[in-house]
């Protein structure tokens, strides 16, 4: 096996940290130093460069191509389309295998690969793709996602049928509430496509070896599903493709779907040569999936005093050319359309539909994110109208624990909403518009305004997330723990196949291993698929469930060695592990962890499965779908220039009940983190399409929130134990995304006094210019 320079190595966890401290993390210091071997910094002696040839029309049939003059061109070792693909040619997220390795005889979106080239050079390779001959009969794309989800006349993108998805959600009888409203509220939303904007591009590194097979080092989010749809589409079995984790510059879900795996593969054993892919920025921007964008519909009814009666939704998601994590982002969008509410009669029909736009897939808040800022965008409306503050409302209608959401799931564990929501409410304002400092005030040192037209709002919002996979899914996760003697130190080794991709999951894992096992030195092997599955670094799952494979197989462990010590030094009851000594509750300390273990090495694997959930009903929607809710309650304070549509965000206070605090650095960063996202859809994240076509894939027109954009943030995190959970924790990483954003809008309303139904809320939207 070739091991290529910077590849992933061990990770000594320093410190001796375990669950509750915020001990650091060990990647911390090479990433701020620049340091950290990312996928793109990987490279072995003699390999070879890929790039990806893709379509520039959203729509066309492909008459004919011609691959011979770029095989021709100089330093070009091959060329190859899906006639190429060794084994199964196409590949999908849950087993959908709608999506071709390389297209087929039409493209349906732009960005679509037809073409791969190997060549000596990065820029020879980027040449060849020019060389490439095409003859396109262009169509016109189908584009308009409500007429597919509701028109059976509109044509098919594909020969699956439209919607991909309808799932409707049914509980009492809204036909015959509606007469017993006093208050009636309605509102059209939108939601625009937002990029989880990684700062790592797609990357990897594939080394053919041996025995036929492939070495593949990959920045990814779940290495086993990646494996699942590698493996039929090269022709070769699991056993054949090693995978290993390599540093990923970020996630948010756009990494889920297979990007360089196949196409490197491909390449690698046709020149039985390593291939090295690295997308550039703007090719990122069609090499992954985006977030759907969404079309709502929603009316409430209500008594006059708050107290909502029914809610009748229709919400519709475009999943672009091919389907992704489609099928499940409407399933979340449906269970979760009216939020943490208590309501007795609801409709809603949730639709997932196929166009010709750019695919999207899972992004952070998976579903979740659009229903809500149409939810809590509806709970002002509510409150309006009743002339109520927007909190009470939210109050007179918060679940708790013992509450059943309009699925029919009951909430097992503590839901303090109410109390969240009066707690984010009294928190402390920031200090009164300065107009002293121009930096202070929207626009900033551009000097748009020295305080004249700039009025202050305050806005909430409020945002359940599910955690794990939903619907039925056998969610498990899986960690060999190998405990000996090494230099004279006991020294514990954790193995899982659990993608790290910023959340501080390395760290998590080597606090829990300390915590059961009672000593210090912990060493984080790296992930690959040599350990069985992990599942995905998404659905904020990974410290709940790896979390849980790591604590299990910890305690396997550690009761091999307290069987260890009852061989050596007799019958013992009530053992435990406390700084590396086995002690007695009896008789006291025993002995030492090393000198128990000797020679000897102790190595226990484990599955750790959450509890069982179950599909909803396709008709009802009703069903027990979800593992774990996490809440999140934002109160947003925003200064608005109303004559020229500049927001500035003052602040953002977050209240939000984590069940168990593991490590509150890494916590707060994921906070915060998830909060940046939300403001970026609140104000100025969005793939701008037109016609099918991306009219902004760079960083230049694509704006993602900056140190200047972010302001201060409070925060209070409270810990209500989920008794279901390892640790009692809830996962964490989503639910802020969810709430910023409605909590930056309704603050925005509140200085406008304008209805703002879209986001990204656009100047021209505030100032009608």
């Amino acid at each position: 096996m070739t091991t290529p320079l910077r590849a992933p190595h061990e990770i000594v966890a320093p410190g001796n940290g375990g669950v509750g401290e915020s001990t650091l993390r060990p990647d911390g210091t090479l990433k701020v130093r620049g340091e950290f071997a990312y996928a793109s910094d990987l490279w072995v002696d003699g390999m070879l460069w890929g790039a990806t040839l893709r379509s520039p029309h959203p729509r066309a049939r492909i008459v004919s191509i011609d691959v011979a003059p770029a095989l021709a061109y100089p330093g070009v070792h091959a060329v190859l389309t899906h006639e190429d693909v060794p084994g199964r040619k196409h590949y999908g997220e849950d087993h959908t295998w709608d999506q071709p390795v390389l297209a087929i005889g039409e493209v349906r979106h732009q960005g679509e690969p037809i073409a791969i080239v190997a060549a000596d050079h990065p820029e020879t390779a980027r040449r060849a793709l020019g060389k490439i001959a095409i003859e396109w009969e262009i169509l016109e794309p189908l584009t308009d996602s409500r007429r597919a989800a509701l028109d059976p006349s509109y044509p098919q993108v594909q020969e699956r049928t439209n919607p991909a998805r309808h799932q409707p959600v049914i509980v009492g009888d809204v036909a015959a509430a509606k007469p017993l409203a006093d208050v009636v509220v309605s509102g059209d939303f939108e939601v625009g496509m937002q990029d989880q904007a990684f700062l790592g591009p797609e990357s990897g590194l594939a080394i053919p070896a041996e025995d036929g097979g492939l070495d593949l080092y990959v920045a990814t989010q779940w290495m086993h599903n990646d494996l699942s749809q590698i493996g039929p589409c090269l022709g070769l079995s699991d056993d054949q493709i090693r995978m290993t984790l390599s540093g990923v510059g970020g996630a948010f879900g756009g990494r889920e779907d297979l990007s360089v795996q196949i196409h490197a593969g491909m390449l690698a054993l046709r020149t039985g040569k390593p291939i090295k892919m690295v997308y550039n920025r703007h090719e990122s921007f069609f090499g992954h999936v985006h977030r759907h964008p969404a079309l709502m519909r929603y009316e409430y009814g209500a008594s006059r005093d708050g107290k909502i009666l029914y809610a009748e939704v229709e919400i519709i998601l475009d999943g672009g050319a091919y389907t992704s994590a489609t099928l499940n982002v409407v399933g979340n969008a449906a269970s979760l359309a009216v939020g943490p509410y208590e309501i007795p009669n609801v409709r809603v029909d949730a639709y997932g539909v196929y166009t010709n736009n750019p695919p999207c897939g899972a992004m952070r808040g998976f579903g979740a994110v659009q229903a809500c800022f149409a939810h809590e965008s509806m709970m002002d409306r509510v409150a309006a109208a009743c002339g109520l503050d927007p909190v009470t409302v939210r109050q007179v209608n918060a679940c708790s624990q013992g509450s059943v959401l309009a699925t029919g799931q009951a909430i097992h564990a503590p839901l303090p909403m109410a109390e969240m929501l009066g707690q984010a409410r009294s928190l402390p304002m920031p200090a009164p518009l300065d107009i002293s400092d121009i930096r202070h005030l929207p626009g900033g040192a551009s000097q748009t305004t020295h305080g004249e037209g700039v009025r202050r709002g305050v806005g909430y919002g409020v945002g359940i997330k599910n955690i794990c996979f939903s619907e039925g899914a056998d969610d498990y996760s899986t960690c060999r723990v190998r405990l000996e003697v090494i230099g004279g130190v006991a020294t514990a080794l954790v193995h899982t196949a659990a993608a790290e991709v910023g959340q501080g999951l390395v760290t998590i894992e080597a606090q829990i291993a300390r915590t059961e096992l009672g000593i210090e030195h912990v060493v984080i092997h790296p992930a690959d698929n040599q350990v069985g599955d992990s599942g995905s670094s998404s659905a904020s799952r990974q410290s709940y469930m790896t979390g849980g494979a790591v604590k299990e197989a910890c305690s396997a462990v550690r009761e091999s060695l307290f069987a260890l010590a009852v061989a050596r030094f007799g019958a013992y009851d009530d053992l435990s592990l406390v700084g590396g000594k086995i002690i007695s509750q009896r008789d006291g300390v025993l002995a030492t962890v090393e000198d128990v273990l000797g020679s000897e090495v102790i190595e226990e694997t484990r599955e750790f499965h959450h509890h069982r959930t179950t599909g909803m009903d396709p008709v009802t929607g009703q069903g027990s779908t979800h593992t774990q809710l996490a809440l999140c309650v934002h109160r947003a304070v925003v200064d608005v220039d109303v004559e020229l549509g500049l927001v500035k965000v003052v602040e953002l206070a977050a209240v939000q009940d984590v069940g168990k605090i593991l490590n509150r650095l890494s916590l707060e960063g994921q906070i915060h983190g998830a909060t940046a996202q939300g403001l970026g859809l609140a104000v100025m994240e969005e793939i701008v399409v037109t016609d099918g076509k991306v009219r902004n894939p760079s960083f230049t027109d694509y704006l993602i929130p900056t140190i200047l954009d972010m302001p201060p943030m409070r925060l209070e995190i409270l810990e209500n134990a989920d008794p279901l959970a390892p640790y009692g924790l809830r996962g964490a990483g989503e639910p802020p995304t969810l709430s910023s954003t409605p909590a930056i809008v309704a603050a925005i309303r509140d200085a406008t006094g304008l209805a703002l139904n879209r986001v990204p809320v656009r100047p021209e939207h505030i100032s009608g210019r």
